[in-house]
C-alpha cells in the first residue's frame, strides 16, 4: 500500500490529485474546528470534556458526532458533517425500488443518474435544515450534551440567533457537499467516503490518549493491539467474496463470432456495507428520543431502563437483531436474482451445471442468502465491539476500534488504494511491444 502512495508521488498528474485532495482535507477540517456564531466557546469544550471523561450512551447523536468528527457536539460551521448527505443517499437508494420513476432514471444510465444526483442534493439541503433545527433546539433547551447545565449559546432566546445558526450549518452542509463533489471529479476516490474518512480518523490520537490518561498505558498497549487484531479481521472479511462462474456462449453477429468468454459474478460476504449499523443505531435511538419529548410517560422507566444504555444486554441483543434483519434487507433491496437471471440469458450467458432463466434465478437466490448469514453475523459483531468495551473498559467513547467507524475506515481505504493502483498500471502500463 505504502508503494502505491510513493509511486503515486512520483507521477505528476496523480501527485497533482493527490496534493488537490489534501489540500480539500485541510479546508474541510478548517471549517470543522471554527465555531458558529453565537456560540460560547468555552462552555461547549467543558461540556465536551465532561462528557468525554462521563460514560456516553450509545446513539445516533455519538455516531453523527463520530461522523463529524466531534464537530456536532462543537457546534462548529461544518457540525453537520457528510451525515445529511448519507441519509439523503439512502433514503433515494431505498426509494429507487419503491418509485417507478426513480427506477426508469436509475436504468437510463448516466443521464439519469446525474438527476437522482440533484434529487439527493436538494433533500440533503432539506434535511441539514431539520437537523440543523433540532441541534439548535437541543442546544438552547440544554439536552443536547447530557449533564451539561452551562448554556452553549450566548442569547439562547434570541429568534434572529437561531435561525442564524440554521442557515449557517444548512450552508455548511452545502460546502461540505461540494467539497466532497470536487473531490470525486478533481482527486483521486470517492469524495464523500474520503471526508468521512478524514472526520473519523481525526479523532482517534485524541482518543488514544484519553485512554493512556484515563486507563493506563498498559492498556493503552492491548487497545492498540486489540484494534489491529480488529482491523485485521476486517480487511479480511471486505476482501472476502464468493466468485460464481459465468460462461457465454458463442454468437454470430453478422461475420464477426461473439461471446465464448467466461467471468465471474463477485457477491462480497459484506454487501451491505455499513448500511445496516447506521439504520439499526438511528432507530435505536428513536424510543430515548420519545422519552426526552415526554419524560411522564408510561413507557419511559422500561426504555432508560432497556433501551438506553449500551451495556445492558437487551440493549445488546436489540441492535444484534436489527442490524441482521437490516442486512438482509438491504441485500434484498440492491441485488436481484430475477434481474441478473434475465440479463444473463439476454447476452448468451450461463452458469456452469444450472439452467439458464428461473433456475438460474433460485441458485443465485440460494448463494445470496447463504453468504449473506456469515456477513450479518460479522457486522453485528463489529457493532457490539464497542458496546462490549462500554460494559468493560466503562465507556464506549473510549473504544475507537469497532462498529461503523472502523468499517468505514477500511473500506474508504481499501478503495481509495485500489483506485491509486488502477490508475498507476494505466499510465505505467508498456504493453506487449515496448
Amino acid at each position: 500500500m505504502l508503494s502505491a502512495f510513493v509511486n503515486a508521488f512520483r507521477t505528476p498528474d496523480l501527485r497533482r490529485k493527490l496534493l488537490f485532495v489534501l489540500g480539500i482535507i485541510v479546508v474541510f477540517r478548517l471549517g470543522s474546528v471554527m465555531p458558529a456564531p453565537g456560540v460560547d466557546v468555552a462552555n461547549v469544550r467543558d461540556c465536551v470534556d465532561q462528557a468525554a471523561a462521563a460514560t456516553g450512551e450509545n446513539g445516533v447523536f455519538n455516531l453523527i458526532n463520530a461522523f463529524s468528527g466531534g464537530a456536532l457536539l462543537q457546534l462548529t460551521v461544518f457540525a453537520l458533517g457528510i451525515m445529511p448527505y448519507i441519509t439523503a443517499s439512502i433514503i433515494l437508494q431505498l426509494l429507487t425500488v419503491v418509485i417507478p420513476r426513480l427506477e426508469t432514471l436509475k436504468k437510463e444510465g448516466q443521464s439519469g443518474q446525474a438527476k437522482i444526483t440533484q434529487y439527493t442534493r436538494y433533500l440533503t439541503l432539506g434535511l441539514a435544515v431539520l437537523q440543523s433545527t433540532g441541534i439548535v433546539a437541543l442546544a438552547r433547551s440544554g439536552g443536547l450534551i447530557q449533564g451539561c447545565t452551562q448554556p452553549l449559546l450566548y442569547r439562547p432566546d434570541s429568534t434572529f440567533s437561531t435561525i442564524l445558526l440554521v442557515v449557517i450549518m444548512t450552508a455548511g452542509t452545502a460546502v461540505v457537499m461540494w467539497l466532497g463533489e470536487l473531490i470525486t471529479d478533481r482527486g483521486v476516490g470517492n469524495g464523500m467516503s474520503l471526508l468521512i474518512f478524514t472526520q473519523i480518523v481525526a479523532t482517534f490520537p485524541g482518543t488514544m490518549w484519553l485512554i493512556g490518561q484515563q486507563q493506563g498505558w498498559v492498556t493503552f498497549s492491548i487497545v492498540v493491539v486489540i484494534g489491529l487484531a480488529i482491523m485485521a479481521a476486517v480487511i479480511f472479511i471486505e476482501q472476502s467474496q464468493r466468485r460464481i462462474p459465468v460462461q457465454y456462449a458463442r454468437r454470430m453477429v453478422g461475420r464477426r463470432m461473439f461471446g465464448g468468454s467466461s467471468t465471474y459474478i463477485p457477491l462480497k460476504v459484506n454487501q451491505a456495507g455499513v448500511i445496516p449499523v447506521i439504520f439499526a443505531s438511528s432507530l435505536l435511538y428513536l424510543p430515548a428520543l420519545a422519552t426526552q419529548f415526554n419524560p411522564s410517560a408510561p413507557y419511559t422507566g422500561f426504555i432508560e431502563r432497556y433501551l438506553v444504555q449500551g451495556d445492558h444486554p437487551v440493549y445488546m441483543a436489540t441492535y444484534f437483531a436489527m442490524i441482521v434483519f437490516f442486512t438482509y434487507f438491504y441485500v434484498a433491496i440492491t441485488f436481484n436474482p430475477e434481474e441478473v437471471a434475465d440479463n444473463m440469458k439476454k447476452y448468451g450467458g450461463f452458469i456452469p451445471g444450472i439452467r439458464a432463466g428461473k433456475p438460474t434465478e433460485e441458485y443465485l437466490a440460494y448463494v445470496l442468502s447463504r453468504i449473506t448469514a456469515p456477513g450479518a453475523l460479522y457486522l453485528g459483531i463489529v457493532a457490539l465491539i464497542p458496546l462490549i468495551a462500554l460494559a468493560l473498559v466503562g465507556a464506549n467513547q473510549n473504544f475507537p476500534f469497532g462498529g461503523a467507524s472502523i468499517l468505514i475506515i477500511v473500506g474508504v481505504a481499501l478503495d481509495t488504494v485500489k483506485q491509486i493502483e488502477s490508475q498507476l498500471q494505466q499510465r505505467n502500463y508498456e504493453g506487449f511491444l515496448r
